[in-house]
């Protein structure tokens, strides 16, 4: 099959993404604590959901809220090290696997006023491929731009910096929908209400989480486990002791120098025109085509 040159490079882009996501879905329990995926505990949560995995993250995604409920990694002092090598490119893309009624689309968010939002973020990711990866709308929600940018970058830095002292933390990343102060883009995709980045440290056998609202006003909180299944509906390390989900380890405080020096080598992502769409969507068509040839071919 001849292709042009402006498009070779494309194409070996999506085939090296759809190999990595069906090596990812053989080494998902890898990236949980003792190999147990986070459970719910709220069964209102529990409809439509969809398990996803990837290279270096996994996902939980609700068909409800056309989001992710919580993203789940294994962050190392050598993935750490690898990820600050990896140049950003921004590649926001819809994810063929969550069916098409139930995911976001690029046009979501569009004129919305939030930015895309990681859970797993961008700048975790050890290899070009599996930054490719976290950039799929089933790893994204809606986010306060100025908190996206600000206290939440910070909180995702000090993270990264907590893992490159500690050697090795499981971290469980998700939102925290709010009854009916919950609101949607486009009349489809819910905004949460606040965010929590959970952090296991299995050396030294403790646990606690970040919390914090999803807006440019909010304060950032640590709570322990038993509190953020409180709030979330969710227990982010089901095999933890009872005891360490008790009490909240000491969090590092999150400091501008965080914020200062991610932004430096990773801008954060921009509101989209309508010109990033269309270009998205000419990419996301070609996508579809290609994978239909290879199902022909093989």
């Amino acid at each position: 099959m001849l292709m042009r040159p402006a498009l070779a490079p494309l194409v070996v882009a999506l085939v090296t993404i759809q190999v990595g996501a069906s090596r990812a879905a053989e080494t998902c329990p890898a990236l949980f604590a003792d190999g147990r995926a986070p459970s719910l505990t709220n069964p209102k949560l529990a409809a439509r959901t969809l398990p996803l995995c990837f290279e270096a993250y996994a996902v939980l995604h609700s068909g409800l809220a056309r989001a992710p409920l919580y993203a789940a990694e294994r962050l190392t002092r050598a993935s750490v090290a690898s990820a600050r090598q990896v140049a950003r490119v921004d590649a926001f893309h819809d994810e063929d696997r969550v069916p098409d009624d139930q995911r976001a689309r690029l046009d979501d968010y569009v004129r919305s006023g939030f930015d895309r939002g990681h859970l797993a973020p961008a700048g975790d990711m050890p290899t070009g491929e599996a930054q490719a990866q976290s950039f799929s709308l089933a790893n994204v929600v809606p986010q306060d731009r100025a908190f996206n940018r600000g206290l939440w970058a910070e909180i995702e830095e000090s993270t990264r910096r907590l893992a490159t002292r500690r050697g090795t933390l499981f971290v469980v990343t998700g939102s925290v929908f709010e009854g009916d102060s919950t609101t949607a883009i486009n009349g489809r995709v819910l905004v949460p209400t606040q965010l929590f980045k959970a952090i296991y440290d299995p050396a030294r056998t403790e646990a606690g989480a970040y919390l914090a609202p999803n807006r440019a006003d909010g304060a950032w909180r640590a709570v322990s486990l038993d509190a953020l299944r409180a709030v979330a509906g969710l227990d982010a390390f089901p095999g933890v002791p009872a005891d360490v989900k008790a009490v909240a380890m000491t969090l590092p405080e999150p400091h501008a120098a965080s914020r200062d020096g991610e932004a430096g080598r990773h801008p954060r992502a921009h509101e989209e025109t309508w010109q990033d769409w269309l270009g998205h969507e000419l990419a996301r068509a070609l996508r579809r085509a290609f994978r239909q040839v290879l199902r022909a071919i093989f």
